[in-house]
């Protein structure tokens, strides 16, 4: 067996391998495998663990003559040709367990960091702003606000027990199950009712864009917008648009459509807190995904497939 590993993650849950497995990662000093670098080397490997923000070319796929999996590194698999892998009778698997947790965690932070203003006012303090102290710091507390989930997944249902703990209420939309506990909306009647509204949606072709003006014109104005998703599922120039004509109250954003470039009129707007796609970014997580990533590769060559996306 011989796995390539595309990007630096984790190396412990791949110390215990069987003698014969060859495991190659980048060098030390190097972040990634180039795309040019994956073509040459692919042609030898039975398995691939590729990294979420690194988008996967069709000429990797092209030169694999023994590749039977991808194994991506990460819940998204939009960096991957998935249907084109499947045509080549390539496997794709996600990571979808061990992020659950950490992204849900970093959306109920950013409602609380734009609801309570902590990014607009940590900035002024550090400025040193005068008379910072005597302005009007009021922000708004969650409890009893309604929250609005857009997909009701995993990240979403844990999102949700988290956003119960601090005394919100609950509703979402989800085109396909039914979550017991909580009341299930139309798109139209959350975007109406809710005071926070946060996305957990794959990125398809039906979810590109999937917020734009007219949804932003529904929301109530002193709603407050969360992505943690992808951040082409948000149309950027209309989140501006809403922010500049107050049609909202504000926006906490870990994905961009352009990443990672962020559209700069966002910068402008200081009811706004911008992460850099740090969802899943803390030792443990990466710890749990490297695992989860290579136990997929386990369970195909066991014949019991896990997390298969294609």
């Amino acid at each position: 067996m011989k796995i390539l590993i595309a990007h630096q993650i984790p190396r412990s849950p791949f110390a215990n391998m069987p003698a014969d497995w060859t495991i190659t990662f980048p060098a030390e000093d190097q972040e990634c495998f180039t795309p040019e670098e994956l073509v040459k080397l692919i042609p030898e490997y039975d398995a691939f663990v590729s990294f979420f923000t690194q988008p996967v070319p069709n000429a990797v796929i092209n030169a694999a003559q023994r590749l039977k999996i991808i194994s991506n590194f990460g819940a998204g698999f939009n960096n991957i040709d998935i249907e084109y892998a499947r045509s080549k009778k390539i496997a794709v698997t996600n990571t979808p367990k061990s992020v659950c947790n950490p992204t849900a965690e970093l959306a109920m932070g950013l409602i609380l960091a734009v609801a309570r203003r902590i990014g607009e006012l940590n900035i002024k303090i550090r400025l040193q702003k005068e008379g910072l102290w005597k302005h009007n710091l009021l922000g708004h507390t969650v409890e009893g606000k309604t929250l609005g989930i857009i997909g009701m997944g995993r990240i979403g249902q844990n999102l949700a027990k988290k956003a119960e703990a601090f005394g919100m209420k609950i509703i979402y939309c989800n085109r396909h199950t039914e979550v017991p506990g909580y009341t299930r909306v139309t798109m139209e009647e959350l975007l109406q009712q809710a005071d926070v509204i946060s996305v957990h949606v794959p990125l398809t072709k039906e979810n590109t864009k999937l917020i734009g003006q007219k949804e932003f014109a529904k929301m109530k104005p002193t709603a407050y917008f969360i992505n943690t998703s992808r951040g082409a599922v948000v149309d950027e120039e209309a989140l501006a648009e809403a922010l500049e004509k107050g049609e909202i109250a504000g926006a906490g954003l870990d994905v961009y459509e352009k990443e990672p470039a962020v559209n700069p009129k966002l910068y402008q707007f200081s009811n706004i807190v911008l992460a850099p796609h740090i969802g899943t970014a803390t030792y443990e997580t990466r710890e749990a995904t490297s695992a989860e990533a290579l136990a997929n590769i386990i369970n195909f060559f066991a014949g019991t497939p896990t997390n298969v996306v294609n």
